[in-house]
């Protein structure tokens, strides 16, 4: 059995824009495989296993999601540079001059540059100026338009930061895609844990896709489930830095969080407030576990969860994480030990769950 890091840094090195997930979702079916647990692949990309439980007792969608943001190509100049859409929230500001790779397939993938332009004939109007991911040009080496094409690359190729991890100090790892590869390694343990727990409920473990391209699979997943309960695994905004200081409360190696509160308020006007006896669960599981559980309440965040909590009659949801400092930069941040800890949370608050498990939205006594 491999190790939550292990997975984290195995999977962080897979390509997996949003709506191009396959190399990952291959390799969560073969872990999956390994641990003897059935899955099944809808028709969207979502990888599915069920651990059957307990009939009596709600049922609960874990999910987390597997794709990344990056970049679509528009338009190949005929000197052969790539012009690109961007794909999910990509912070512009962190984008010059970094390493991505064009995804044209397993093997014959193009590494690629986004260019800046040289410092030395950079006016002072421009020195402070962002560019805008529109008008950003990646420079694979090619000298014709003919050149991309036959390497593969074409309008539509996906294209991510260069997948990459890094160690720092003992226990954190550094990279591309810790958002929400972590979650997917994270996930993968519980289902582990959980497969040989006898008393549990149904449990639907559910891999998403196009969580970045505003957050499709697990919805398509949930109406497909109908869980009494989901529980969201995603990062939580570490403000341990000195410019997120005076934004939370949420520190790396910390341990796992709960959200509290979600609001995006860019235009997708959802949230997250999440239902009372889970998130009494999760408190009693980490009291029992003498485990610390941060507390997030964030504007600005928005999950996949914002949506399942709406199929059918409504769904009793909480967003659950780890603290990641440099979210949807080209090499974000996590301490491995609080993955750990949130692996052992999920795994003793869902095997808490019973028949007698009240739904309700008042509190439990």
């Amino acid at each position: 059995m491999t190790s939550i890091r292990d997975d984290l840094e195995a999977l962080m090195l897979l390509p997996g824009l949003s709506g191009h997930e396959e190399r990952v979702a291959s390799a969560i079916r073969t872990r999956l495989d390994a641990m003897g647990l059935a899955h099944r692949t809808d028709r969207l990309g979502n990888v599915i296993a069920t651990l059957d439980g307990d009939p009596q007792a709600p049922t609960v969608m874990l999910f987390t999601h597997m794709d990344q943001l990056g970049f679509i190509t528009r338009r190949i100049t005929d000197d052969g540079f790539i012009q690109v859409e961007r794909m999910g929230g990509v912070p512009e500001r962190a984008l010059a001059g970094q390493a991505v790779l064009l995804c044209v397939g397993e093997g014959r993938d193009v590494p690629a540059i986004i260019t800046n332009k040289a410092h030395h004939a950079t006016t002072p109007d421009e020195k402070y100026q962002v560019v805008r991911a529109p008008d950003l040009i990646i420079d694979a080496g090619f000298a014709s338009k003919a050149d991309a094409e036959a390497a593969g690359v074409r309008i539509g190729t996906p294209i991510v930061y260069r997948p990459h991890v890094m160690t720092l100090g003992d226990h954190r790892v550094a990279g591309t895609s810790v958002d929400d590869r972590a979650g997917c390694a994270v996930q993968l343990a519980v289902a582990a844990a959980l497969s040989g727990h006898s008393n549990r409920p149904t449990v639907h473990v559910v891999f998403s896709v196009q969580e970045e391209f505003n957050l499709r699979g697990a919805v398509v997943a949930a109406q497909a489930i109908k869980p009494d309960i989901a529980i969201q695994i995603d990062l939580m905004l570490a403000s341990d830095t000195p410019d997120m200081v005076d934004r939370a409360d949420m520190h790396l190696g910390g341990g796992p969080g709960i959200s509290l509160y979600s609001f995006h308020g860019r235009g997708t006007l959802n949230g997250v407030i999440p239902h009372p006896a889970m998130v009494q669960l999760m408190e009693e599981s980490a009291d029992a576990l003498s485990m610390p559980l941060q507390r997030s309440a964030q504007v600005g965040v928005l999950t996949d969860l914002s949506y399942v909590q709406l199929v059918g009659e409504g769904v009793a949801s909480v967003d659950v994480g780890f603290p990641m400092r440099y979210s949807h930069s080209a090499l974000e941040c996590c301490d491995v030990r609080d993955l750990e800890a949130l692996g052992k949370l999920l795994e003793h608050a869902i095997s808490q769950i019973g028949p007698d498990f009240q739904l309700t939205r008042e509190a439990r006594p």
